[in-house]
């Protein structure tokens, strides 16, 4: 299964496939040059497909757990000042994704969706400690029954181009629904009420709708 984002790409990518196989085929023939050309096209195709999948996941539907937005690894865990929405200190858990990760968001936790904005910006790396706050990002906020009001940001990365959200102030939202997409290396940041109990550490390799973040 692939996810919509990804439909356009794809269908660009094996007709532009085709027409090169074709053309190296007309002038070269079939001989070691097509065959290099072919591996070098097949590999290419593989990876786009490979970043538009969008597997299925069982969803916790758990009011007393959170669990992560996207596939990837964890890379900061830390209290810091969150100044757009909540204005005090929170505790930060930030997720980094490869342009191997599948790339889909979804919502950490069921609720209402109380926040949701777009950000321009600049495309650091997404490791970058300025990223969360001068990256092209969006910011989204869901008023949970037993956590509260939870935010995470979606961050573009020096690859990502384009990030897709579906989030819209007043929806209500089920935990682990897709909430949107990044496109190539990115990351997703969670701030989380201090004294939140959390069930992973650093360099923890977590899967979005799957591995809970932090629960009761």
């Amino acid at each position: 299964m692939f996810h919509k984002e990804g439909y356009k790409i794809i269908v660009i990518t094996m007709l532009l496939s085709a027409i090169v196989l074709l053309t190296t085929e007309y002038f070269v023939g079939r001989n070691w040059l097509f065959y290099v050309v072919t591996a070098i096209v097949i590999f290419f195709l593989v990876m786009v497909l490979q970043f538009f999948r969008n597997p299925e996941r069982k969803a916790h539907n758990d009011i007393n757990v959170l669990t992560s937005p996207v596939d990837g690894k964890v890379v900061v865990i830390e209290e810091v000042y969150e100044a757009e929405y909540f204005k005090d200190k929170r505790l930060q858990v930030s997720i980094f994704m490869s342009p191997i990760n599948v790339h889909v968001t979804r919502y950490p936790g069921a609720g209402k969706i109380a926040f949701s904005k777009y950000h321009p910006g600049k495309y650091l790396v997404a490791w970058h400690p300025k990223s969360s706050t001068e990256n092209e990002r969006t910011t989204v906020v869901v008023t949970t029954e037993k956590f509260g009001d939870i935010l995470y940001r979606q961050i573009a990365g020096a690859l990502a181009k384009r990030i897709i959200n579906y989030a819209e102030k007043g929806a209500v939202i089920s935990q682990g629904d897709d909430s949107g997409f990044i496109r190539f290396g990115s990351r997703v940041d969670l701030y989380l009420p201090l004294g939140t109990k959390l069930n992973v550490k650093l360099e923890d390799k977590v899967k979005g709708a799957e591995s809970i973040i932090a629960s009761l």
